[in-house]
């Protein structure tokens, strides 16, 4: 079911264009479990193909993430996190989950909002505690489209340079996912100690 859902946004990106990719990212983004991949990959091959252009496809999925990303912060401003626990339960979000990525947030703070959109699986998820923080939404979203930006980039650099080469895609997808652990867990550590010399 999966399978066919995810062959039909595949071919959505290349019938509807920027659009599409806008639109894919954005419901990516927000609460659809599907990869990015799927979306950014492929419209990196067509950008090498010359059929689309390399500026207007970073936009779109840029700006689609941050769409998504604020969809769901207000979903949590607004409504609670009561709501999600609710409903979320439909899109995989336990109260589990959700009680993690709180204490992650509240440990990290805003340093989390960037680094969480670096790392598959918990990207669209961070959000969530974000809006119910009330954290400033101009802050929000410069850490999510900063984030969601250098993650769109990759994906389209990988479509770029291997096109449709699926198990290449998955080696450097494997690579690049741990190279981008430590690097987020690197920015963390000086995040913490720029704030712990601050405060002295």
């Amino acid at each position: 079911m999966l399978e066919t859902i995810v062959n039909y946004l595949v071919n959505l990106v290349a019938d509807w264009g920027y659009v599409g990719i806008f639109l894919l990212m954005a419901l990516e983004s927000s609460f659809f479990p599907f990869p990015s991949e799927v979306v950014m990959i492929p419209a990196g091959y067509l950008v090498y193909t010359k059929q689309m252009n390399l500026y207007m496809v970073f936009a779109s999925g840029a700006l689609g993430s941050l769409a998504g990303a604020i969809f769901n912060y207000y979903l949590c401003y607004f409504f609670g996190r009561a709501f999600i626990l609710k409903y979320g339960k439909y899109i995989g979000i336990t109260d589990e989950k959700m009680a993690k990525f709180e204490s992650f947030f509240d440990k990290y703070g805003e340093i989390s909002t960037f680094n969480c959109r670096l790392i598959p699986g918990i990207r669209q998820y961070i959000s969530l505690p974000a809006g119910l923080a009330k954290m400033n939404i101009f802050t929000f979203s410069i850490y999510t489209t900063l984030g969601a930006g250098i993650w769109v980039a990759i994906l389209i650099a990988i479509g770029y340079y291997i096109g449709d080469q699926k198990e290449l895609i998955k080696e450097y997808l494997l690579q690049i996912t741990i190279y981008l652990l430590i690097a987020v867990a690197i920015i963390t550590l000086i995040y913490l100690y720029i704030q712990k010399r601050r405060k002295k």
